[in-house]
């Protein structure tokens, strides 16, 4: 089928009778159940077929060119839509091809992407050319063009970017921990705060699911010790004898709660921050928005860092130790003062910095190796290839700053103590290597890395449901 949607949009090169006869070819294709519509599971397995893997692709075009909002094009909606799209797609082709002579090679994108702030280098420019070059010319004419996003909903020049960004293409060297970018049109529609509810939403059901891992992680972390040795089984039978099977839930209210204030502050600093380092009307580099992304990053959490804290007593509390969270954060302001609020808040800033990096680093290699290898009708590796990389680089991650965040969690339970036995971050982990080596570092470890793929998983199937009953693609 791939090479017969191919052939079709081929033929189709201008609008004329022959041009509509191949999209009426094109279109009965598409509508494999004969019922003169074609819906948005139709449309997306004609999109799979030609190698368009584009989450949400689908969903837009049929919501995009259905004008009488039954879910479906007919044939007239659906050649209004291609009519349209491909005028847009024009003045994007113009507007990309500087020396006007009607193709496009890799230094007119590598030139366009540089004054939108994006610096990338020759090779990864040339990437982009290849995955759009059918004839083999190193150029893309109008035709080349046309063909390769005529089924894409992206159209003009930031959403074209947006889409190789999100094809694996180019490196730009965003930090996953960045806030999302949003296009003006998002902005302006209200798209992008559904698309953080879909976030928060997702992380919530996430977090939920594998609370009882989280805990008894936290609960090895600050209780096991070689003198104290506490398994996996028998933490999860310890917490259980002591407070039955719902006390594997305690903390995860306030860690579902503090989704929402964490993702709004990093949003909205992030957006100042972009104002701040930016000439005004000028676009943001690559370095800005590196800076940005880290400085909104560092505001939210030192925002909702006693949340962090609360988090850590409540998931380690007793029963009948706290009342709720709010009697939790009582008794520590006024048995211990603001300061306990921000116990463990330098080894957590300093975790943040490996782990990003490492996590970012692994990701890029693994996905540009598998694009390197295995890639041929798409630039897009696809969920379950991006689903790998992720889980993969995250353990990696998380195994360069778990000691932080060990001697962080320490730190946030130990708060109760005199002062004097309270320990600095140092003086924490000399004693710990001391007692127990270095696999004392890493104390919880197992149920942390165990909870890595359920909670990637149930992440993302969330946000693609919640982004699906809010209406919005991304």
């Amino acid at each position: 089928m791939y090479q017969t949607l191919r052939t079709l949009l081929s033929n189709a090169r201008c609008w004329d009778t022959d041009s509509e006869r191949s999209y009426q070819d094109l279109f009965e294709k598409l509508d494999t159940n004969k019922d003169g519509k074609v819906d948005v599971a139709e449309l997306r397995e004609g999109l799979k077929a030609m190698g368009i893997f584009r989450q949400g692709a689908a969903q837009k075009i049929v919501s995009s060119g259905d004008q009488n909002k039954d879910g479906c094009l007919d044939f007239n909606e659906f050649i209004k839509y291609l009519k349209e799209h491909e005028k847009k797609l024009w003045l994007t082709f113009k507007s990309l091809d500087k020396n006007d002579d009607g193709r496009i090679d890799s230094s007119e994108i590598q030139q366009s992407l540089a004054e939108l702030g994006i610096d990338v280098s020759g090779e990864d420019a040339l990437k982009i050319l290849q995955s759009m070059d059918i004839d083999g010319t190193m150029m893309v004419d109008w035709n080349e063009w046309r063909e390769h996003f005529l089924l894409c909903p992206a159209h003009n020049l930031e959403e074209i970017i947006r889409y190789w960004k999100h094809s694996s293409v180019l490196d730009i060297g965003d930090s996953l921990a960045i806030p999302d970018e949003f296009t003006e049109e998002e902005k302006s529609t209200g798209g992008w705060w559904k698309q953080l509810v879909a976030g928060a939403a997702a992380g919530a059901v996430s977090r939920t699911g594998t609370a009882p891992l989280d805990r008894v992680k936290v609960f090895m972390q600050v209780h096991s010790s070689k003198a104290n040795r506490i398994s996996l089984l028998g933490g999860f039978k310890q917490m259980i004898v002591e407070g039955g099977v719902t006390s594997l839930w305690r903390g995860n209210g306030i860690n579902v709660l503090k989704i929402a204030p964490e993702t709004a502050i990093k949003f909205m600093a992030y957006e100042q921050y972009k104002r701040l380092l930016s000439s005004e009307g000028a676009k943001i580099e690559t370095h800005q928005r590196f800076l940005a992304g880290s400085l909104a990053g560092a505001t939210a959490q030192t925002t909702i860092y006693p949340m962090e804290v609360l988090k850590t007593r409540l998931t380690l509390r007793k029963t009948g130790q706290y009342a709720g969270m709010f009697d939790c954060a009582k008794k520590i302001l006024r048995k211990e003062g603001v300061k306990a609020f921000y116990k463990g808040y330098v080894p957590n800033s300093l975790g943040i910095l490996p782990y990003a990096g490492i996590d970012l680093a692994v990701y890029e290699t693994l996905k540009n190796t598998w694009l390197a290898h295995y890639a041929t009708e798409s630039a897009n590796p696809g969920v379950l290839v991006l689903l790998g990389c992720g889980t993969i680089s995250s353990t990696c991650g998380q195994l360069a700053s778990y000691p932080l965040a060990l001697v962080r969690t320490r730190m946030q339970a130990q708060a109760s103590l005199e002062p004097s036995n309270q320990p600095s971050m140092s003086s924490l982990m000399k004693e710990i290597v001391a007692k127990d080596g270095v696999f004392g570092l890493y104390r919880g470890i197992l149920p942390n890395f165990m909870k890595v793929i359920p909670a990637v998983s149930i992440s993302y199937v969330v946000y693609e449901y919640m982004k699906s009953g809010l209406g919005i693609s991304k």
